[in-house]
């Protein structure tokens, strides 16, 4: 992003430590109404919470509302959201570029499963369960000190990253190679019956598209991820993700629930307030749009004001660079002028801009809570620029501005939605995003996706 920023440029420790200690102190208040509040708001049955939830998805986007409070807050509702959506869906937990080599790991709990993703002898890659089958210990626990063990290392770039020639159990030793296969388990020759090919660690559904690592945890998922994003890949392919690398990686633990967080990354309108002096002076609320309705899929767009255009211009004819990185190779036209954000349901959440892409792991932890990651992809020729230090700074300090400024919201959205004084509104037609998210709900309720099971909406240009 250039200069014109407004003042995003950084981000101090003492602005990022008041950040997060608002967070935490609106985490604590919101437990504290929450339990006083629990046993009243379950009497709302789920059943009772869905059908208004179909209600609401039938309204055109003129008469667009908010959703029930407890549609983000209830325990038996986000119950629901991980069997019947999240388990049911493909769900974006890596990158390539985190497992270059073989023997390259990510650690991660998804929905209370504690996977691995790791790249293989062969180079393919892998999701596969971390529980032991003999007595059911996660083979690499967190908080243990470190999180590999025996023949794993540990490697910087996030908690739970490393690299290994095996998986080693340390309840028992039993010993599995990358694929999952049992290679060795110390004195079972007397257990009758017992068969090592038999003994693996569970391997998921696992599915590699544009670079991003897909798991499908029930493993019914009835499209592939190539068929079911076919047309959001053709949005994107001219970024060629596949082969970027990520090169800022920060966690987040942020009090809120999936949809506060997943709403506000989509919808723009929240630049004129919480953007107001950086996002808003480039990309103003007014003139951000929405896409068409589509089945799998979100895509948001967020233009350059003209006076931006001017500036871009302006510096690339001096032979400057405006963007934190250079441009990638081949954008031009509106690809050039824009940031485009994407939605793939239910929850890969990115962004592509003119010179990286931003990719958003959302990890929903429960109603009240979710493990973000932020990362920043950009081409291998933009790592190999001698400049490039410098700018990997730069992003890193415009990455953790944006970031601190949607957490104290959204931290306090949540906070709010146990409020006595919390009442349910009405969304602009910049919202657009979130009464598509309701859309998708809503379809999925009944077994289908939007679109399919009624008219699309048109898209707003």
């Amino acid at each position: 992003m250039g200069e014109g920023a407004g003042g995003c440029g950084s981000a101090g420790s003492a602005e990022e430590a008041r950040v997060v200690r608002g967070c935490a102190e609106n985490a604590r208040l919101q437990e504290q109404r929450r339990a006083g509040l629990r046993a009243a708001r379950e009497g709302r049955t789920l059943e009772s919470l869905l059908e208004e939830l179909q209600r609401v998805a039938t309204l055109p986007l003129e008469r667009s509302e908010t959703l029930p409070r407890e549609i983000y807050t209830s325990d038996a509702f986000y119950a629901w959201e991980v069997d019947e959506v999240f388990s049911k869906e493909w769900f974006c937990v890596a990158h390539v570029s985190q497992v270059p080599a073989n023997g390259d790991f990510v650690n991660l709990d998804l929905f209370g499963d504690p996977l691995v993703v790791v790249r293989d002898k062969s180079g393919g890659v892998r999701v596969l369960s971390r529980v032991c089958p003999h007595r059911g210990m996660d083979i690499m626990p967190p908080g243990f000190g470190h999180d590999g063990h025996g023949p794993a290392e540990r490697r910087d770039g996030g908690e739970g990253r490393g690299s290994t020639r095996l998986f080693l159990c340390p309840y028992h030793s039993w010993t599995f190679e990358l694929d999952g296969r049992l290679k060795a388990c110390p004195e079972m020759q007397q257990a009758e019956g017992f068969r090592r090919d038999e003994w693996g660690l569970k391997e998921f559904r696992c599915e590699v598209w544009q670079g991003f690592v897909f798991v499908n945890l029930d493993g019914k998922a009835p499209m592939t991820v190539a068929e079911q994003y076919a047309e959001l890949g053709e949005h994107v392919s001219k970024w060629r993700i596949g082969g970027m690398e990520i090169v800022v990686e920060r966690e987040w633990d942020i009090p809120c629930n999936w949809k506060v967080l997943t709403e506000n990354f989509m919808e723009s309108y929240h630049h004129a307030g919480a953007h107001a002096k950086t996002l808003q002076t480039i990309m103003p609320a007014k003139q951000t749009w929405t896409e068409r309705e589509r089945p799998h899929f979100i895509r948001c767009h967020l233009p350059y004001k003209p006076k931006v255009r001017e500036e871009i211009a302006a510096t690339e004819a001096d032979g400057g660079q405006w963007d934190t990185f250079p441009v990638v190779a081949g954008l031009e036209g509106e690809d050039r002028h824009e940031w485009g954000l994407m939605l793939g349901h239910p929850l890969f959440t990115f962004a592509v801009t003119p010179d990286q892409v931003v990719w958003y792991r959302i990890l929903p932890l429960g109603p009240d809570a979710v493990k973000l990651t932020t990362t920043v992809l950009v081409p291998k020729a933009t790592r190999e620029h001698p400049g490039f230090d410098r700018m990997l700074e730069r992003a890193e300090q415009e990455a953790a501005a944006f970031h601190l400024e949607d957490m104290e919201v959204i931290a306090a959205v949540q906070r709010s939605l146990h409020a006595n004084g919390y009442q349910r509104g009405r969304l602009s037609h910049l919202e657009m995003p979130i009464w598509l998210m309701q859309r998708y709900l809503a379809a999925r309720a009944h077994g289908t996706w939007p679109g399919l099971d009624h008219p699309p909406a048109p898209g707003q240009r």
